[in-house]
């Protein structure tokens, strides 16, 4: 698997940030039959094919697999989305209210270390970039019992992260807000919005063309400053096709549209050879037990 850049940890959040992980899988319906069930232990683990942008600010998509699990022990909820990895370290107790979740994010960005993937040849001429290795934490908050039911569930969180590969060496901050309803004991449905606020290491390392780059590639040199890098919004859906949420087979299919800011937007990679808005689909089967 080789996800190229962060805008897919976009479809992480929607499909299962720590905040929602583990009443995506744990919330019901009222018609369930058995309210002990609710918010037990669970695991989900799944693969999707997705869509994505050749790089991070392309007008080229690409097809490509991702993995993906879910879920919580004794409370404790863990998500894996492709190259992002998160863990709950506060346990959620299950029910209606109010619970804190605090936890590591570790995401293992790809953004353009290969050139094989990347179809215009002037960004094959910027040269390649070294992986990024981005590790943090996030605090978030979330409420069961908001809007549609004593289940559906909405959360906002903030994270942030550092590269300690040296491949930008630079940290981004992303505030989000996710919002999950289950719609029978089959179906659920998730929506989210995401920003992020890269520093300047990271807009020069994948948004700046120096004089040297500008000479090999054709794009005019650019100097990337550090900013709100994007912003994006995204939706998910759920159906089980054997069982139940809590357990079975299950297809899921979402999409997110996310917008390149300021410097990043503005940066030739995106502006002439590429395109703010960003793109990304993805369906799967997944398996809860």
């Amino acid at each position: 698997m080789s996800i190229r850049f962060s805008i897919f940890t976009a479809l992480a959040c929607a499909v299962a940030t720590p905040a929602i992980a583990q009443n995506t899988v744990n919330a019901t319906p009222p018609d369930t039959a058995a309210p002990e069930k609710q918010f037990s232990d669970t695991i989900t683990v799944g693969a999707a094919i997705v869509s994505i942008p050749d790089y991070e600010g392309s007008d080229d998509s690409r097809i490509t697999g991702a993995p993906g699990a879910i879920g919580s022990y004794k409370g404790f909820g863990f998500v894996l989305a492709g190259n992002r990895l998160s863990v709950d370290l506060i346990p959620d107790r299950g029910g209606e209210g109010i619970d804190f979740q605090a936890g590591p994010i570790a995401v293992v960005n790809f953004n353009r270390s290969s050139l094989n993937s990347i179809d215009d040849p002037r960004i094959r001429a910027l040269g390649k970039v070294d992986t990024a290795i981005e590790l943090g934490g996030y605090v978030g908050v979330g409420k069961t019992g908001v809007i549609t039911s004593p289940y559906d569930r909405l959360s906002v969180s903030l994270s942030y992260r550092h590269d300690v590969a040296g491949a930008h060496d630079s940290g981004i901050w992303q505030p989000t807000v996710n919002y999950l309803t289950p719609l029978s004991r089959k179906a659920a449905v998730a929506l989210f919005a995401s920003a992020e606020h890269a520093d300047s290491g990271y807009a020069d390392t994948y948004f700046t063309v120096t004089s040297t780059q500008a000479v090999a590639s054709g794009l005019p040199a650019y100097r990337a400053r550090s900013g709100w890098k994007n912003y994006t919004l995204g939706a998910l859906g759920t159906y089980a096709l054997t069982g139940d949420l809590l357990h079975g087979w299950k297809v899921v299919a979402g999409g997110t549209y996310g917008r390149l800011l300021n410097d990043f937007g503005d940066s030739p990679v995106v502006s002439i050879a590429g395109s703010r808005s960003q793109w990304l689909g993805a369906l799967g089967l997944a398996y809860t037990f």
